[in-house]
């Protein structure tokens, strides 16, 4: 899977403390941080001129959930989760059976989706619900041929209607040549809508 921080959340705004929090090494592979809050105790020393200390540590992730709390409040009522949300919450209560079956029970619900894999031409769009202040917006991907492979496919952005110009295009290139994994995954099969020859293959509609 790619990086876990991306697009694990449910909001923008989450995504986008996380990442600044990962950005304080730069280069640094997200899933190796961890965050150290450390208070010095002066008065109490635990060695020869060493000060006592009260700690608390955590991954990048769970302090940007303590923040978006503490200034949004969470969500009034629980969204869908994606694949790899779901992982991120088994992992997170130590449930290693579960964190493998999320993963597992993600990318086999796309494969055996009819209309997988996917095709050059295919249109992706993905919709991110209101979330506190932050309006809905979409995005809108088209499957296009990877100009250095040639014959692999990746995701181009057409599209968006977010305001801040820094939020989309986070699935483009994507994973050349199985473009469509990382949006599923990620974002979840729940917001996106998969177009192939002018009709909607995703969601299935009867």
């Amino acid at each position: 899977m790619s990086d876990p921080y991306r697009y694990t959340r449910k909001d923008v705004r989450l995504r986008i403390i996380t990442e600044a929090i990962t950005a304080l090494i730069p280069r640094a592979v997200p899933s190796n941080i961890s965050v150290e809050v450390v208070e010095t105790l002066p008065g109490q020393l635990t060695g020869p001129d060493t000060p006592g200390r009260n700690t608390w540590s955590g991954r990048p992730d769970a302090v940007a959930e303590r923040i978006f709390t503490a200034l949004f409040g969470r969500p009034d009522k629980p969204l869908p989760t994606s694949p790899a949300s779901q992982a991120d919450d088994a992992k997170r209560r130590r449930d290693l059976v579960g964190e493998v079956d999320a993963v597992q029970n993600g990318c086999n619900s796309l494969e055996r989706a009819p209309w997988y894999p996917a095709r050059a031409g295919d249109l992706v769009h993905v919709a991110y619900e209101t979330a506190g202040q932050m309006p809905a917006y979409g995005e809108t991907y088209a499957v296009v041929p990877d100009p250095d492979s040639g014959n692999e496919l990746q995701l181009k952005l057409l599209h968006h209607t977010c305001d801040d110009e820094t939020s989309p295009g986070w699935f483009a290139p994507g994973v050349v040549g199985d473009p469509l994994t990382e949006p599923w995954m990620e974002a979840g099969p729940h917001r996106l809508t998969v177009i192939r020859d002018g009709a909607v293959v995703h969601p299935v509609t009867r």
